[in-house]
């Protein structure tokens, strides 16, 4: 009982912060799975979730057309030198068309193509005959109907292709083939439309021009031969006279200037006849796509949120409100760049005709001259440089007439840079919902969720589960880990793995010993050293005498067994403790120092009429409180009466004078004391002792009672050996003692099943 050693190393610092134990996969599978219930249910909850969700969720079905466009244009614009190029080389062209597909002015072609207003499916009905619509009526209400289509409309260009998938999402099948259709015929329709309506256009100003020119034409050739008949004018050589060069340069700039002229008015009356959206597209310089994608996405927001709420809901209200800003945006800005692209145009044009104005002026000024000088050759050549002019610009205006109306014909071919590579099917089957996405979905969630509340319940649970836990924390070594015999799982180290016949056999090896486990199951842990000598848990605490006598220099013979707080299994360590040491033949002293609850009587079954407490007051003597038990070298010392004063009864010199008799007459003494943090008899005790042993169940000892219970022991000057864990039940069945366990195992099943060997054989 010498205290000449320390209670702990040197460099053991109560107060360190705990040791970081290293990451185990394994140990955090273990602890996931020891929540399997919670996980399970969590689950079963999200698949429920998500049958519920499938069984209410409208069935909405899609439909898919596949388009190519091409990078080529079949009616070029006036004034366009290689149309072809422009497209090939403008990194805009494809987000266009995409932007054009989810157009309102597309959607509401497919209103007027497919007769949507009249659709019973669409919430219209077939007009009486003798009912009459405005015209303004008729417009907003195919606007309506265009934006709530749009809404169910997705467009998406497969990457490093010339090909766009346009997919629609409608309440039924043929409802989504009939959209989703009606969209890429539209496209192609509007495609077509604009191009050749541009090309009309340029063919009708050019022959306008050429009538005209021949007119002129004719004019001059008549003054030409009145003004040769008159004067006897064969042939003229202008080069010395100054006056004619002059005109003739400035025939030839009037031609040139006329051509330029011609092309700008025509450029102006195209944009005044081409779509605005067109137009506003061609000049805003991608803005007006930013805008029309903006609006559309509200859109499409707006009608998919239909399904889920009503029409006057508040966030509905407000995304209506939204959504028709959006569309005032684009209205907007797409008005404002057609006015600005049409001014330019007119300006240019204007510009054009003034020049053109000027020159013809300057050559009538010449013309007079000539005339004041009454040059008659002057006026001939004059003439003639204007004939030949005009003969030369009808030339070019007539090649130009031919191009535009080969192109004006290929629109009875209906040929198109777009064409359909696929056309829609009526779907089979809903696109949504999917139970097999939904149940997916809610498996994932289920196993998730459960999974995350399973290691918030680790993460906030304060107890101590494991012994590596325990010596971490508490920096102490753990002598035993004592399994939990109320554990009905499968036995440790007892697996049924195995091949053919062999595992067979294995198998119902393994049924029979569960059947028969459960039949002789232990009703306590207490005394099982003694009473079931080959299972696991006896053999535990042999390990924990072995780990004892080998963990101090000095001999041990007196050792205390405590605990944190009540019922941690100190009072069955030591019973155990005592029964194992009894074991190796030397005689054993069990006292019962719990003056407060003692049960060490209760266990042995002697009376607790005279004990501890008639020592310590002088009313008995040692040979007449000590009874020996049913366990061989071993005797038990009970608590006798309950005392008013245990704790000054155990801090006396009689208690000292106890233990020292004991000490004469056994080889070794276990004394059962109180808990550490109730009362201090346990540490009052444990100094006078060789030293104390820790108690601590897993499970349910918390890591702050554990720290408290080491600090109170330290500064009370208490040797602590060591701590033993107690109840511990392996996450997933693991054992206890690794590999090691089929040999303490093997002692389990044949204390359980003698005929086991007889059972192998056959």
């Amino acid at each position: 009982m010498s205290q000449s050693l320390p209670a702990f190393p040197p460099d053991l610092d109560p107060f360190a912060e705990e040791a970081g134990a290293d990451f185990d996969v394994k140990e955090y599978l273990f602890r996931i799975l020891r929540h399997w219930r919670l996980i399970t249910v969590v689950t079963a909850l999200c698949l429920a979730g998500a049958g519920v969700k499938f069984f209410i969720t409208p069935k909405a079905y899609q439909a898919k057309a596949i388009l190519q466009i091409e990078r080529r244009s079949l009616a070029p614009l006036v004034g366009s030198q290689n149309p072809w190029l422009e497209n090939f080389w403008n990194i805009e062209f494809y987000p266009t068309q995409e932007r054009l597909l989810q157009s309102r002015g597309l959607a509401e072609q497919v209103v007027s193509n497919l007769h949507l207003l009249t659709d019973p499916d669409f919430g219209g009905s077939p007009r009486a005959a003798s009912e009459e619509a405005s015209a303004a009526a008729d417009e907003a209400a195919v606007s309506r109907l265009a934006q709530g289509i749009l809404g169910g409309l997705g467009v998406r260009r497969v990457r490093a292709t010339q090909l766009v998938e346009i997919t629609y999402r409608s309440d039924t099948g043929t409802k989504a083939a009939r959209l989703a259709n009606g969209f890429a015929q539209a496209f192609i329709d509007m495609g077509i439309e604009n191009r050749f309506a541009n090309a009309d256009q340029a063919s009708g100003i050019l022959s306008t021009e050429i009538v005209t020119l021949q007119r002129e034409i004719s004019e001059k050739e008549e003054l030409l031969q009145d003004l040769g008949r008159r004067h006897e004018i064969v042939d003229l050589d202008p080069a010395s006279n100054v006056t004619l060069q002059r005109l003739r340069a400035l025939n030839q700039d009037l031609s040139e200037t006329q051509n330029e002229r011609i092309q700008k008015q025509a450029r102006y009356r195209e944009l005044l006849s081409a779509p605005a959206e067109s137009v506003a597209d061609s000049y805003s310089n991608g803005e007006i796509g930013q805008l029309r994608a903006s609006a559309l996405k509200l859109e499409q927001e707006y009608s998919s949120q239909l399904s889920t709420y009503k029409p006057d809901y508040p966030d509905m209200v407000e995304l209506r409100a939204r959504a028709d800003a959006a569309q005032k945006t684009l209205a907007d800005t797409i008005r404002e760049n057609v006015t600005k692209a049409r001014e330019a145009a007119r300006t240019e044009y204007q510009a054009a005709a003034r020049q053109e104005r000027a020159l013809a002026q300057e050559i009538e000024t010449l013309k007079g001259q000539s005339i004041d000088q009454k040059s008659s050759r002057l006026e001939f050549l004059n003439l003639e440089d204007e004939v030949a002019t005009r003969r030369e610009l009808l030339t070019q205006l007539r090649q130009r007439q031919s191009e535009t109306e080969a192109t004006v014909r290929l629109k009875d071919t209906r040929a198109s840079n777009v064409r359909i590579i696929d056309s829609a099917l009526v779907p089979g089957h809903p696109y949504r919902p999917s139970l097999r996405r939904d149940l997916s979905l809610g498996l994932l969630l289920g196993l998730g969720f459960g999974i995350g509340l399973s290691m918030l319940r680790e993460f906030l649970d304060r107890t101590i589960k494991n012994g590596e836990e325990l010596e971490a924390l508490l920096r102490l070594p753990t002598l035993a880990v004592i399994p939990d015999i109320f554990d009905q799982g499968r036995p440790y180290g007892y697996g049924v793995y195995g091949y053919g016949a062999a595992q067979e056999g294995q198998e119902k090896r393994s049924r029979r010993w569960l059947e028969k486990r459960k039949k002789d199951q232990p009703s306590q842990i207490e005394l099982i050293p003694h009473e079931r000598p080959r299972l696991a848990v006896a053999e535990a605490y042999r390990g924990l005498r072995t780990a004892l006598l080998l963990s101090s220099a000095n001999e041990l013979r007196v050792i205390t067994v405590t605990s944190a707080v009540a019922g941690e299994g100190k009072t069955a360590t030591a019973s155990n403790l005592a029964v194992v040491m009894a074991q190796l033949g030397k005689s054993v002293l069990v006292v019962d120092a719990d003056l407060r609850k003692p049960r060490q009587h209760q266990l042995f079954k002697i009376s607790n009429r005279l004990g501890l407490v008639n020592f310590l007051t002088g009313t008995a003597d040692l040979t007449s409180i000590v009874a020996p038990t049913h366990v061989p070298n071993l005797s038990i010392c009970p608590s006798g009466p309950s005392p008013p004063n245990p704790s000054e009864l155990l801090s006396s010199a009689r208690m000292k004078d106890f233990l020292a008799l004991a000490l004469e007459h056994y080889d070794f003494a276990v004394v059962d004391s109180p808990p550490t943090l109730a009362v201090t008899d346990s540490t009052l005790v444990g100094a006078i002792t060789d030293g104390v042993v820790l108690c601590c169940r897993a499970g349910r000892l918390q890591r702050d009672e554990a720290k408290d219970c080491r600090d109170r022991l330290i500064f009370s000057g208490v040797k602590t050996l060591g701590t033993v864990l107690n109840g511990y039940r392996p996450a997933g069945g693991s054992s206890v003692y690794g590999r090691g366990n089929r040999y303490y195992q093997s002692y389990e099943a044949e204390e359980i099943s003698p005929s086991s060997q007889a059972d192998s054989a056959a």
